[in-house]
């Protein structure tokens, strides 16, 4: 299923647009309202005879908008099946975005419009989508795209036909290569540097052994990704060589826990914390399940879980039951007053009234500004089209900005991974997440 999601309508025109307006109203029809679900309604037919009205304004924006070139991107996520919230939330997120970039006028000459895909994070479901949105649609890349199996089955694809490839929603080396490749660049740290802080954390703060620690992943690149940070954090914390820690895995989009909390059970001694590298449905499970019979446990996971998605799951089941959660975020605390999230949740108000803000969408968003900042600094140029190449060359100079994000964001030809900043957040007893120091 594709969904092509339409621009939401912009502000009051400027005088001069407004003047043009007047003028076009006595031949004005009524706009047939557009697809997708942040599509404009049907505009009102105008009068000869009275003033424009903010209708009128709005069809005239909608015209002016017209001679804008789209520039298009895709998003592909699961908007079905057990993950679809990260589907939402990511196009939230990128939309918010957009829309705030669209109203104020575009960028230059050009205008921003987000595409959508349902693979319901199945990587088989995955390729025919990215080459029918590259080819019907005419993306110029991909933003945001959800999970790392899936990154695994169209990478290639996506840099043969050199389409970006940005800020999908993985901590995974998979899109880290050393030296970076041409169209892939990342916001996000990568799960390799979440599990080594929360490594150093459960070993130099909480003063556990290696031995006493285990991993729960999920049984698929995604889980490997986070397991395999474990083991590289705990043998460069220790300065030797250390046992792998015991690893207990789940099946993609399922919450079939039960082997891992059997294995789980058998291993003695008793561990005392376990590092989780899951969604939120499994993690949420993995911890009611065990809880009653490790209440001293401590449960970390990294940002992919989708914070306030485990958070609203473990309130559910029970109180207390997620209290002391550990997860890392690669964006600072939502519940914040950062320049970034202040900005975000105004915008998120305006064109989302009632929905709240969420880690998964205010990373989408910030993903979606760096995009908008490449975009601007091609549209300096008059009449230069936009495409994966020029996108790739607008990021890499870029250089060293900030977003308010309270740690500075670098690209260039060599780093095609902005930030490194990780912070820590636990669930307190009423279920909401506070800042927690990780050092």
């Amino acid at each position: 299923m594709l969904i092509a999601i339409a621009p939401y309508p912009g502000r009051l025109m400027l005088k001069l647009v407004a003047a043009a307006c007047i003028a076009a109203a006595t031949s004005a029809q009524a706009q047939q309202p557009g697809t997708g679900r942040f599509a404009p309604g049907p505009e009102v037919p105008s009068s000869q005879t009275r003033q424009p009205s903010e209708a009128d304004h709005r069809e005239a924006y909608g015209r002016a908008s017209a001679e804008k070139s789209e520039v298009r991107f895709g998003l592909i996520a699961p908007f079905s099946g057990a993950n679809k919230e990260f589907g939402r939330q990511l196009a939230i997120g990128i939309e918010t975005a957009f829309n705030a970039a669209n109203d104020g006028g575009g960028i230059g000459a050009y205008r921003l419009k987000l595409f959508t895909a349902d693979d319901g994070y199945e990587p088989a479901r995955t390729p025919a989508l990215v080459q029918r949105l590259a080819e019907q649609d005419g993306v110029v890349g991909f933003i945001g795209n959800f999970g790392t199996p899936t990154a695994a089955a169209v990478l290639p694809w996506v840099l043969d036909h050199k389409l970006l490839f940005f800020g999908a929603y993985t901590g995974s080396n998979l899109v880290r290569s050393v030296p970076p490749d041409r169209y892939v660049f990342n916001y996000r740290p990568s799960y390799a540097e979440e599990t080594e802080a929360v490594v150093r954390y459960l070993m130099n703060v909480r003063g556990l052994k290696p031995r006493e620690i285990v991993v729960f992943a999920q049984d698929d690149p995604f889980g490997e990704a986070g397991y395999d940070g474990v083991v590289k954090a705990l043998r460069a914390i220790q300065g030797h060589y250390e046992p792998p820690p015991l690893k207990l895995t789940y099946k993609r989009n399922t919450i079939d826990v039960a082997s891992a909390v059997a294995a789980l059970r058998a291993r003695k001694p008793k561990p005392k914390a376990v590092v989780m590298v899951a969604l939120y449905r499994p993690a949420a499970e993995f911890i009611k399940l065990t809880r009653p019979s490790y209440p001293e446990m401590i449960y970390t996971d990294v940002s992919a879980v989708g914070a306030t998605a485990l958070a609203e799951e473990l309130t559910m089941a029970g109180p207390k039951l997620g209290a002391g959660v550990l997860v890392t975020q690669v964006a600072p605390a939502v519940g914040g007053y950062s320049k970034v999230v202040l900005n975000f949740k105004t915008l998120l108000a305006k064109y989302f009234p009632g929905e709240q803000p969420d880690y998964v969408s205010l990373e989408a968003y910030i993903n979606a500004k760096l995009v908008i900042e490449a975009v601007r600094r091609i549209a300096v140029t008059p009449g230069v089209k936009v495409d994966g190449g020029r996108m790739a060359d607008a990021l890499e100079e870029l250089g060293s900005f900030d977003l308010g994000l309270g740690t500075p964001l670098k690209f260039d030809q060599s780093e095609h991974q902005a930030s490194h900043m990780i912070w820590g957040t636990q669930l307190d007893e009423n279920g909401k997440f506070v800042a927690v120091g990780l050092q």
